[in-house]
Order: C-alpha cells, then structure tokens, then sequence
C-alpha cells in the first residue's frame, strides 16, 4: 500500500545548520495496517508525515501508493487519496464555515471542484447521521461554525472529515497531543472505531507510550532518521524503551 524506497532528505543545504534526516530511508506499510510511529524530538516522525502527504518532496528517493509513484506529486494532488489530522485542533478545517460547510468540501475532496457547491438535503442527512457516530451531541448543530466548538469537538470532526471519502492513507500526527486527558482518550477511540470499520491504512505519531500499548497493530520506533524498532505491537517490552 505505501512504500517509500531509498528516500534522502537534508534541510539547509550548504548551510551551517544543514541537517540530514533522512539518508536511504526505507519503509514498507501493507494495507489496513494501523502503524504507531513513537520516537524523540527530531528522530524524523513528522518529517516522514510531510514526505508521505507531499508537504514536502524528497532530495532522492521514490514514494509508492497503492503501486503509483507519487515522489513529485503536490500535497494537493495527494489529498484525494490521503486524509491528515494535525496536533492543532484548529487545522485541517475551516473555522469561519459552518459544519456542514467544512463536511461538504471534505465530501468533494476526489471530485472536481466548480465555483460554488450545494449542500442537498441528502447530504444534511448523511452528515447528521455520521456526527451522530461521534457521540458528541452535536448532529443538529449543523450550521453552527467550527469555530465555536471545542477543541475535542472540532477534533473528532476534522477526523471525521479526513475519512468521509475513504482514504488510501490515513496520516494522525499527534493528533490527541493538544487536547484534555478526557477529550484525548474519546478521540483515540473513534480514530480505532472509524479505521477498524473502514479497513484503513493508518500512521499514527504519537509520543504517549501508553496509547503505543493500546492502539494500532504495528509499532515503529525512529532515532536520528532511522528505523530503531519495528515490530508487532505484541511483541514489544514497553518498559525497556
């Protein structure tokens, strides 16, 4: 499903700070399976993200999805088959929109876009019934803005809206990190809900050894740009890392 083969990356070039990250970086990820990503600070976890979703193009290497080579493809010419959800509650959406504003441009997301778009009442229904999923009581507040709700709020829906056309590759980077203890753990359970119902392939960051324990199938470990660990989440002594 994702494949990324000898991949070199270095910021700064020719620089005092010049920094390689990554230097014939390989890594396999086989369809619906649900990867954590674990690692320090600059081990290279959302580098690799932005590598995967186009926000940033490789010095060399190949990127593969689903057998296409995407290398020099553009975050937007990816994002019809990639779903992101950012650390910041406020990404990924558009605050000054309404719910059902955000949701529909989530819903055209592989479809040709006009100048304007209509929401018909076929998709004010599909929309409230998935909000409804979320369990957060706010499936009749469709024409509220986004900006008025929570951060866990807008979380759980910006998740929503990253998999409302199914994904090829779900990426969550950090994607619980800003939020409270309680909106944290609802909005890792609905990420494990919608990927386990849909069969997504997911990647997941997170620095929380404990939700590595919990969620996911497959850990990887990364240090310096390198892969450390990779193994079956079964298979890890967690106490040793």
């Amino acid at each position: 499903m994702l494949k990324l083969n000898n991949i070199y990356k270095k910021f700064n070039k020719n620089m005092a700070d010049e920094k390689i990250i990554f230097e014939d970086f390989n890594l396999d990820i086989k369809k619906g399976e649900f990867v954590v990503i674990i690692g320090g600070n600059g081990a290279g976890k959302s580098t690799l993200m932005n590598l995967i979703s186009g926000s940033i193009l490789p010095d060399k290497g190949e990127i593969f999805i689903d057998s296409q080579n995407v290398t020099y493809l553009q975050e937007h010419q990816r994002a019809k088959f990639i779903g992101r959800v950012f650390q910041d509650p406020l990404k990924g959406s558009a605050p000054n929109l309404t719910i059902e504003e955000n949701l529909s441009l989530a819903l055209l997301r592989d479809k040709k876009r006009g100048l304007l778009f209509g929401i018909s009442q076929n998709n004010r229904e599909f929309f409230k019934n998935e909000l409804k999923k979320l369990d957060l009581g706010i499936e009749n507040r469709l024409e509220s803005k986004m900006g008025v709700l929570s951060g866990g709020q807008r979380q759980a829906v910006t998740l929503l809206m990253a998999c409302l056309v199914k994904p090829k590759i779900l990426l969550l980077d950090e994607h619980t990190a800003a939020l409270d203890p309680k909106s944290s753990v609802k909005i890792l359970e609905l990420t494990e809900k919608i990927i386990s119902e849909h069969h997504i392939t997911a990647l997941m960051i997170t620095h929380n050894l404990n939700n590595a324990k919990k969620f996911g199938s497959r850990v990887i470990m990364l240090e310096n740009g390198k892969i450390k660990l990779d193994t079956s989440k079964d298979k890890i002594d967690f106490d040793s890392i």
